[in-house]
């Protein structure tokens, strides 16, 4: 793809051009996980803190006492989030193009969810260019 064919939402950092940053994101020793209207907040307060634009957020409630599943929708792509509270386990999925700032929610989740043990992968997607 050349430059000039590279749409709006795609950036360049460090020299290398691509549609988004997906950060992947386990979390493990932590409560609430069961809370939908705590998970739903947590949402809000990551696409703020990631200077995103929430479009929609829908989540699912399996049964009163067990997980969540769901996602907020976003102008720059999506954040999607899934709890296993008999395990105390918790998996958040942010992707973002433009100029959002994913890696801002990281500290929302810490600071919200109090995890024993945080494993964060990053994956730059559509990688356009590397110079």
């Amino acid at each position: 793809m050349e430059d000039n064919e590279i749409k709006d939402y795609f950036v360049t950092k460090n020299g290398i051009t691509f549609a988004g940053t997906h950060l992947i994101i386990d979390m493990w020793g932590v409560d609430r996980l069961d809370d939908i209207a705590y998970m739903e907040e947590i949402l809000k307060k990551c696409t703020e803190s990631a200077k995103a634009t929430l479009l929609h957020i829908h989540l699912h409630h399996f049964t009163p006492s067990m997980g969540v599943t769901g996602v907020a929708v976003l102008a720059e792509s999506h954040i999607s989030l899934h709890t296993w509270p008999e395990c105390g386990f918790a998996a958040f999925d942010i992707f973002m193009c433009g100029d959002a700032e994913p890696h801002n929610a990281i500290p929302i989740l810490k600071e919200m969810l109090k995890p024993e043990k945080i494993d964060i992968k990053e994956e730059l997607r559509g990688i356009t260019s590397n110079k």
